[in-house]
């Protein structure tokens, strides 16, 4: 599970570059019951927040479930670029992790820079092109305060043309453990943990694709959000009715959930899922 007991190598920030900010808040809002409001000392004129719309088209925006922080969406500027949820995940120092990803064979996208005394972060590319990026919280602890429930962040999961050498490349950078479990037609799915922590700190998976199962992300490797959601067809519904597309599902995968995998109206990728619920106690 996602907690924020944030430790080295757990997930601690999750933010959307897109096209338009006030169309991604108004589709959002509705499909994962976010409302949205300014960083604070932003300079915005009203700090009005905003459900499911805002009135900023080109300022960052946090998104907030029940008065805590489940992530942002900022403006997409780099040509070319593709609409996507970018994961973050924790470091005590973002100049070592940097230096490290460079190492394993990795190259940085955005260098190590503050983010307005909130956080310390850096972007970068694992060797197989999939994006991510790490986030230290600053004095005022910024990062991910609604995770695990509905409307925030459960699970990440990486889908590339090389599980091993994705695998070796993140062990190295942040020492994750790491447990192969069987799928049909001989797959294999890598839970992974943060390193020394116990399997129910386990935040996310790999799975080793073709090309072709990697339409989403234009051909690319790439890592995408699952959200937890109360009700997986409705919130599925909401998708479509905000002009989204889905993927595959609603449908129950047996002992983690009903889920649903959606595309955004500007091309980002998302899971929608509704945990199962568990089961009786062993006595």
């Amino acid at each position: 599970m996602i907690t924020t007991d944030f430790v080295p190598g757990s997930p601690c920030w999750l933010d959307l570059g897109a096209p338009d900010v006030s169309a991604a808040a108004a589709f959002y809002g509705p499909v994962l019951g976010w409302e949205f409001e300014p960083p604070e000392g932003s300079g915005d004129p009203d700090g009005a927040k905003a459900s499911g719309s805002s009135h900023r088209s080109d300022g960052f925006l946090l998104a907030v479930r029940g008065g805590r922080t489940a992530g942002g969406i900022g403006l997409l500027t780099e040509r070319g670029a593709r609409s996507a949820w970018m994961p973050y995940f924790f470091t005590p120092d973002v100049h070592e992790t940097a230096a490290s990803v460079l190492r394993a064979g990795g190259s940085v996208r955005v260098g190590p820079r503050d983010v307005a005394g909130w956080a310390s972060m850096a972007q970068f590319t694992d060797p197989q092109g999939g994006q991510f990026a790490v986030w230290t919280p600053g004095r005022s602890g910024g990062g991910l305060a609604a995770v695990d429930d509905p409307g925030g962040l459960c699970w990440t999961e990486l889908y590339t043309t090389d599980a091993a050498g994705a695998l070796a490349f993140y062990e190295t950078v942040f020492g994750w453990q790491r447990e192969d479990t069987p799928m049909p037609g001989g797959r294999t799915y890598t839970i992974v943990t943060p390193a020394g922590q116990p399997p129910e700190r386990m935040h996310g998976g790999v799975l080793e694709v073709g090309t072709a199962e990697l339409a989403l992300s234009r051909g690319v490797p790439a890592w995408h959000p699952v959200f937890a959601v109360a009700d997986c067809d409705a919130a599925t519904a909401a998708v479509r009715d905000g002009g989204g597309a889905v993927a595959m599902g609603p449908e129950d995968a047996p002992g983690i959930g009903r889920m649903s995998v959606c595309v955004d109206p500007s091309g980002a990728d998302f899971v929608l899922m509704t945990p199962a619920a568990p089961g009786p106690a062993a006595t």
